[in-house]
């Protein structure tokens, strides 16, 4: 058998509210493929109706994913091609998918991305946090000593991190955000692309307060980012090492953001500290 001859997996993102942002190409492929294998069946029907269209469709999701894999590699054999879908967003990014394409991938079987919306590139994009650098750790452990430990570990990571959580663990989060990252920057995005998208900016605990003033600021799903740690440098000789590149740049009559900015891309870490660090060189040189 051809490759041809097989039918091949489309791995569809689709809107994380506003269904106008679902691209012309990932609804063709819809409209064409013979099945969608869908997170919630119910709910991928109500963008379906939205499209206009009609298509079978099957439920994949964390319960029944493996008892999946058998029977659609069936229809890729048969020569079907077969969408996946979750309920928003990317598929497997935090959503079930990944063992099926595993298993596809290694089984020989095409296995197509249809790029579109993913809820924590869209915060990233408009959260004004460093994005040369970032990492994503979906959710959080559900147990207050899980997530302790697991922001613990991350506290010395200068990339802008970024968490997904939910709205009746989002005050729990913040308060150990404030406990392990004291008064670090955090954005909030909330409600992306949808009636009342907002972004909340602060620290930690101003966010806390904002929420008991205004309860409605913690309803819906949010992606939680957080700036990233001042770079270090390993021992007193790097320092020296990042201090000379600073001083050598400014005596060059570099600016100190220009300065800050060759910093960041050389040395990695958070501009923002690169320019403070600037800043007081410049000053100390009068």
């Amino acid at each position: 058998m051809t490759v041809s001859d097989i039918g091949a997996l489309y791995v569809v993102a689709t809107p994380i509210g506003n269904l106008d942002d679902l691209s012309p190409r990932a609804r063709q492929v819809l409209a064409d493929v013979a099945v969608i294998a869908a997170e919630d069946t119910r709910h991928s029907a109500r963008l379906l109706r939205h499209l206009g269209l009609e298509r079978p469709m099957l439920s994949l999701h964390e319960h029944n994913e493996s008892g999946r894999v058998a029977q659609l590699k069936a229809r890729l054999a048969a020569g079907e091609n077969v969408a996946l879908i979750s309920d928003a967003g990317t598929p497997l990014i935090c959503d079930p998918g990944f063992l099926l394409v595993r298993e596809l991938r290694a089984s020989g079987y095409r296995v197509v991305p249809i790029p579109g919306a993913c809820a924590f590139v869209a915060a990233l994009s408009a959260a004004g946090l460093p994005t040369d650098r970032f990492l994503f750790q979906g959710f959080l452990p559900a147990k207050g000593s899980g997530r302790r430990g697991r922001l613990a570990a991350l506290v010395e990571r200068e990339e802008t991190l970024i968490f997904y959580e939910s709205p009746h663990r989002i005050r729990d989060t913040l308060e150990d955000i404030a406990v392990s990252f004291g008064t670090r920057r955090v954005v909030l995005a909330r409600e992306l692309t949808k009636t009342f998208e907002t972004f909340l900016d602060g620290d930690a605990a101003s966010l806390l307060a904002r929420m008991e003033e205004d309860p409605d600021q913690a309803r819906g799903e949010f992606v939680v980012m957080v700036a990233g740690a001042s770079p270090k440098a390993d021992d007193d000789e790097a320092l020296v090492e990042a201090e000379t590149l600073l001083k050598a740049l400014l005596a060059e009559g570099v600016g100190v953001k220009q300065a800050a900015a060759i910093a960041t891309r050389l040395l990695g870490g958070a501009k923002k500290a690169w320019y403070a660090r600037a800043q007081a060189l410049k000053d100390e040189a009068g």
